[in-house]
């Protein structure tokens, strides 16, 4: 049905095109033969795309019948419009030409502007209406998941539950797929990031709910695998909800959404009302510019309260904030002056003293930003080798409960430092989208904690059941999952921000007509449509994959500021971006956005190569050949790249093959690069290259969590975060579990 509506926006598009130009032709009393064929031409296109259109339909007015009566009127409707306007454009009801060889007609265009509305009237009518049945079908879908959630809740046995949650895991699929579309389909950003967080729940609590469920079968009288089951079915119950919300645009209640406020949009909304009063000094009220002042810095508190903000962080935001203050009561006493002069136009005083409080909100956005980021930065950095996890495993597996407990309280103080750290970047989000997915972080760990415990306590009570360890090995992956997810956010908001501060990255900029094709018509930027999403979904994990496994890498660097660190940081950051695109995430929107996207990545890669032969010949003979035979890998991949990118691509097919083979050959270099970046690392200790580089003293790490000898690395190799997982590989295993012993 998704793919119908589709077919009718771009039909859709159509008819807006060729009728605007159908109507916007010049008023000339005479036309050449060569104008009135292509009047009749673009009337006869109207008319054989209205034709299609109604065909479409009809057919999804046959499949619902309770509309079908409106969609057939709406149909007719377009139909007759198609045909009068293929009518009116007729050549052959237009004079006989004269003896000048020009061809005289009415200029009067009143029938073929009627005709043109009543079309685009009847169009939307058919779109309505099939809107309407798309969100009734995931409505149906939903009711059909709640009620099959319902009965796996009250399953007593585990032959009967390996029935249902098969039936459980075919609906999830069909909610998945009608949900993956819907979102594809949103226009508004913010709706998009809600429903993206909404189904990674659903995808998350899937696998879940089979070990929960399979964790209470095996030990119904565990009240800690009760309450563990419990949460999840809780948390899958909100998502649903959420989706629903989204596609009904509409909250339950009828209560209008209220989410918590951040510093980004009370200083945008702030500096909106200054500059504003460029153009009205009457705009608003000093009270109420005083008191938009007043919210944002009492936000900044929550920077300047935290235990995790560094001391030079707050004494500056301190200062800053009491700048902002006295900034804003000059800017007071200059339009206060100027109101009273009755002056029409801004003074020079008044200028100035916008000019200087928007300079000091930026100063102070700036610190929050270097505050917020700091803090994220070390506190993913020192969590991610998950000790507390591994601690709570190998002593819920001993049976322990005295260290269990104890563990359990680290995981506790973990959650709030992770907490915190979410409601920091929040604040400095930079986007409504990104403060959603901060917001969803925030709640994943707020609920995943007390899940893993209780997980943790059922194992202690069992140390010897294979399904209770399953069970918390689940829950610690969906914990490691989304602090990993929190490395990645990091960096989209690190991305963001130096955007706004206009510092633009080559490869975030937009496309711009004649950049590298100065000699071509400009191409048309085309996003991709879900089926070409649904194939490039298998590559774009792969990259994601090969991203991790770069940012796993370059943890182990001493210095980051070293080059070579920091050209595999970029590159690391630029393949993320090219994931996200595949699904049809992130900043990049455009086939043309990823194209140059591709430039900025080989030329990076350029730059990254020439820093490691700078490297290559401080070396010693006997280091030198493996570090350089991989070099010559590197070299033709990005100079392939380059080309490929910069090569034009006319048609919808060729523009997918270009993006295809783009991406094809940024995860061939990333996989070179993790073998490069290891190598180098391994001979820079050797060779002892690399600058030192000490962190600051930071209250959080005196809890005691290194008792536990590190066994690992942690997240390398992870490729799964945040990702919509095939709901289909939680059901296959089912076949296999009435023999399985747990």
């Amino acid at each position: 049905m998704l793919k119908h509506c589709l077919i009718y926006n771009f039909k859709c598009y159509i008819f807006n095109f060729q009728i605007t130009t159908l109507i916007n032709h010049k008023d000339k009393p005479k036309r050449s033969d060569k104008t009135l064929k292509a009047i009749q031409q673009v009337g006869q296109a109207v008319n054989l795309a209205v034709g299609r259109f109604v065909m479409v339909g009809e057919a999804i007015a046959h499949e619902n019948q309770e509309l079908k009566g409106e969609m057939n009127i709406a149909c007719i409707e377009a139909k007759q419009a198609g045909e009068t306007i293929a009518r009116l454009t007729d050549v052959a009801i237009f004079d006989h030409p004269e003896s000048d060889g020009q061809i005289t007609i009415f200029t009067d265009k009143t029938e073929v502007v009627k005709a043109a509305r009543l079309l685009l009237s009847s169009v939307t009518k058919v779109l309505v209406l099939a809107d309407r049945i798309v969100i009734k079908q995931i409505i149906t879908s939903r009711n059909k998941v709640l009620v099959t959630m319902e009965q796996l809740e009250k399953v007593s046995s585990f032959q009967e539950f390996v029935q249902i949650f098969s039936q459980f895991g075919n609906e999830m699929v069909e909610f998945a797929h009608l949900t993956g579309d819907r979102q594809n389909d949103l226009k508004d950003e913010k709706k998009k990031a809600k429903m993206a967080a909404a189904r990674a729940i659903l995808e998350k609590c899937t696998m879940m709910l089979l070990t929960a469920s399979k964790t209470c079968l095996r030990h119904p009288d565990c009240e800690s695998a009760r309450i563990n089951k419990g949460a999840v079915f809780h948390r899958m119950r909100l998502a649903l909800e959420q989706v629903i919300e989204i596609v009904t645009d509409s909250r339950l209640g009828g209560e209008n959404e209220q989410g918590p406020v951040s510093i980004y949009s009370g200083i945008k909304e702030f500096k909106n009302k200054v500059e504003g009063l460029r153009e009205n000094l009457y705009l608003l009220t000093k009270e109420n510019l005083r008191a938009m002042l007043r919210v944002v810095l009492e936000h900044t508190e929550d920077f300047t309260d935290s235990a995790y903000t560094s001391h030079e962080n707050r004494e500056r935001i301190l200062e800053l904030s009491k700048q902002a203050k006295m900034e804003l009561e000059q800017l007071v006493s200059a339009w206060m002056y100027a109101q009273s002069q009755k002056k029409k136009d801004i003074t020079d005083d008044l200028e100035i003293a916008i000019l200087k409080m928007c300079q000091c909100t930026n100063e102070l956005q700036r610190e929050l930003h270097s505050a917020a980021t700091s803090v994220a930065a070390d506190l993913i950095k020192y969590h991610s080798d998950h000790l507390v996890l591994k601690a709570l495993k190998i002593c819920g597996a001993e049976g322990n409960l005295d260290a269990v407990a104890e563990h359990s309280s680290k995981l506790s103080e973990q959650k709030e430092q992770l907490i915190e750290m979410c409601h920091l970047l929040r604040h400095v989000s930079g986007s409504e989208p990104l403060e959603i997915t901060c917001l969803h972080a925030e709640n994943t760990f707020h609920v995943t904690g007390p899940q893993i415990i209780s997980a943790a306590e059922t194992l202690t009570l069992h140390p010897s059941s294979k399904i209770a360890k399953e069970n918390l090995d689940v829950f610690c992956e969906a914990w490691e999952s989304q602090l990993s997810d929190m490395s990645l956010l990091l960096r989209e908001i690190s991305d963001v921000f130096e955007r706004r501060r206009g510092e633009k990255r080559a490869y975030l900029s937009l496309p711009r007509p004649g950049k590298h094709n100065a000699n071509l018509k400009a191409l048309k930027p085309v996003r991709l449509d879900s089926e070409e999403q649904a194939k490039l979904g298998k590559l774009g994990l792969e990259l994601h994959r090969l991203t991790s496994r770069v940012d796993s890498e370059m943890e182990k660097w001493d210095d980051p500021e070293n080059e070579i660190a920091r050209h595999g940081h970029s590159l690391s950051s630029l393949a993320y971006s090219m994931y996200l695109f595949t699904r049809g995430e992130g900043l990049l929107k455009t086939t043309q956005d990823l194209f140059d996207q591709a430039e900025a990545f080989a030329a990076e890669g350029l730059k990254l190569t020439s820093a490691l032969l700078a490297f290559s010949n401080q070396l010693e003979d006997d280091d030198k050949p493996l570090l350089l035979q991989e070099i010559d890998k590197m070299v033709p991949a990005y100079q392939q790249l380059q080309v490929t990118a910069k090569t034009p691509a006319q048609g919808k097919t060729a523009t997918f093959i270009k993006v295809d083979t783009c991406i094809h050959k940024a995860k061939y270099i990333l996989d070179i690069l993790t073998q490069v970046l290891p190598l180098s690392c391994k001979l820079l200790r050797k060779h002892k290259a690399g600058n030192g580089y000490l962190r600051a003293y930071h209250p959080w790490r005196e809890n005691g969590l290194h008792e536990v000898a590190k066994e690992g690395s942690g997240l390398a190799g992870r490729s799964d975060s945040f990702g919509i997982k095939s709901l289909e590989q939680h059901i296959a295993s089912l076949t296999f579990l009435e023999n399985k012993q747990f």
